[in-house]
């Protein structure tokens, strides 16, 4: 009996792409982050609570609050870009404002595009609680391909 190995579903774009690529990546499947809805030039991720992620007493580590919106960012460029012959991408910038604590929460990472160039790509990113309070605020750019 021959068993074959699956192919893996072939994207067609951006979008499909980090539809797959999210739920397996192991950092990010490591934080839990999900996908909430990935739109053309819009996201929304969860970073689900986890006592692992926190800092001092129940506050969430802004590692992992900046981790967030490193991939929101990538989520965000990626899903209304074309894909190129070759899948490459990195973060090139970011800038984070802290801006609230979060405590013992679920946290939404909020990613819209501001420009989206030949392959870099300008991202506003907000990190709100569930209670919509803006946590953290940021900007990001993002090369793809």
């Amino acid at each position: 009996m021959t068993t074959e190995t699956p192919t893996p579903p072939t994207p067609r774009d951006g979008r499909e792409l980090m539809e797959l690529f999210l739920p397996a990546s192991p950092f990010v499947a490591k934080l839990g982050v999900q996908a909430v809805l990935l739109e053309d030039d819009a996201v929304r991720l969860i970073l689900p609570w986890d006592p692992a992620n926190i800092t001092v007493g129940t506050m969430v580590h802004g590692g992992a609050i900046a981790a967030l919106v490193d991939i929101t960012a990538m989520a965000c460029a990626w899903s209304g870009a074309p894909l190129p012959a070759e899948l490459r991408g990195v973060t090139t910038s970011m800038a984070i404002e802290f801006l609230a604590p979060a405590r013992e929460t679920d946290l939404f990472g909020i990613g819209r595009i501001l420009r989206r160039g030949r392959s870099l790509v300008n991202v506003d990113i907000e990190i709100r609680d569930p209670q919509d309070l803006l946590v953290a605020k940021a900007i990001a750019t993002y090369k793809v391909g």
